[in-house]
């Protein structure tokens, strides 16, 4: 059974019959399911992951902005990721929630191409921001002395500011060339929001340009941004294991526990997605996978912050004597 339909808001161009040329005014997404009877219960559960989500990165953002002792580098990062974390998840989870109710689970034209450049902006800035927090903990581990010297504020905001502009030209690339092309009135995206991979089995016209261009920057952002972080953890580990105290080493693999979880997280799953052999791959798993890092990631992210830093539950603690102190 063909997935492949066209709907009545696909709209003939005059004199191009011939060609077969239809201007889309929207797209149909599949959705999750297509199990009338787990609509609800999926909402539910989203709308729940989604609010601990958006609760939690907000959370994190304030902290690390108004708290006196999480104004340091590695709050800093820790605060972009937050601000990523909530960017991804909200140009992904809103029209998908809405879609669990609606009658029919249209997308605008226009929304579809704003959904994909956003995703893939976020997505790539959360790959290099992890690099960058990498660094910043081989830093203040193997050169403590030369810390806020080397991680200046102005470095810092290089280290965040490349990836965000690297990321925003390469998502009006990608997300450019694939609305450029022509779709030929095929319009139901086998996906619960506006990815790449499922919008360009739509093109009637040539795709491998497009596939090259995904395929060689994928790489690039994948191999690089974990090569950073691979290194910085062997220089990290080398570092720890020539140190004498036990409280000392103790001391070092905590500070990098939380960020060493996020990071095996999130690149399991791109490479469970992206690196699976092309005879099994499937819209079924990508789902799965596009759920996780979607979702569950940005839900995941600011707890383990949370629950492994001894510094934010500090703050935290400060915060809540802060507001239950009786007035004077």
């Amino acid at each position: 059974m063909t997935l492949v339909m066209v709907v009545p808001t696909a709209i003939s161009l005059n004199g191009l019959d011939e060609q077969n040329l239809t201007v889309l005014t929207e797209f149909i997404l599949m959705g999750i399911t297509d199990h009338p009877e787990l609509q609800a219960l999926f909402f539910g559960l989203f709308l729940i992951i989604y609010t601990v989500s958006v609760v939690g990165n907000l959370g994190m953002i304030i902290l690390t902005k108004v708290d006196s002792r999480l104004q340091t580098p590695m709050y800093f990062f820790l605060r972009h990721l937050a601000f990523i974390d909530l960017g991804y998840s909200s140009a992904v989870a809103p029209k998908m929630l809405v879609n669990f109710v609606a009658d029919q689970n249209t997308i605008p034209y226009n929304w579809c191409a704003t959904q994909l450049a956003f995703f893939i902006l976020f997505i790539i800035s959360e790959l290099f921001n992890l690099s960058a927090m990498a660094y910043d903990r081989y830093v203040a581990i193997c050169n403590p002395l030369l810390y806020t010297i080397v991680m200046s504020q102005r470095v810092c905001w290089g280290l965040i500011t490349i990836p965000y502009v690297y990321s925003a030209c390469l998502s009006l690339i990608i997300t450019i060339k694939i609305f450029m092309a022509s779709f030929c009135g095929h319009n139901v995206i086998r996906h619960f929001y506006c990815d790449s991979l499922p919008l360009l089995t739509l093109l009637c016209s040539s795709t491998r340009d497009i596939e090259l261009i995904i395929l060689i920057f994928s790489a690039f952002n994948l191999i690089s941004s974990l090569l950073i972080v691979l290194v910085s953890y062997i220089l990290i580990l080398m570092a720890i294991l020539r140190m004498n105290s036990a409280e000392g080493r103790h001391k070092a693999f905590s500070t990098c526990g939380s960020h060493l979880t996020v990071v095996v997280v999130l690149y399991v799953t791109l490479f469970f997605m992206y690196v699976q052999p092309k005879s099994s791959h499937s819209f079924d798993t990508d789902k799965i996978a596009s759920i996780f890092y979607t979702l569950i990631i940005p839900m995941l992210n600011p707890m383990i912050y949370s629950l492994r830093n001894k510094e934010v539950k500090g703050a935290l603690h400060r915060i809540w004597k802060n507001l239950h102190k009786p007035p004077v």
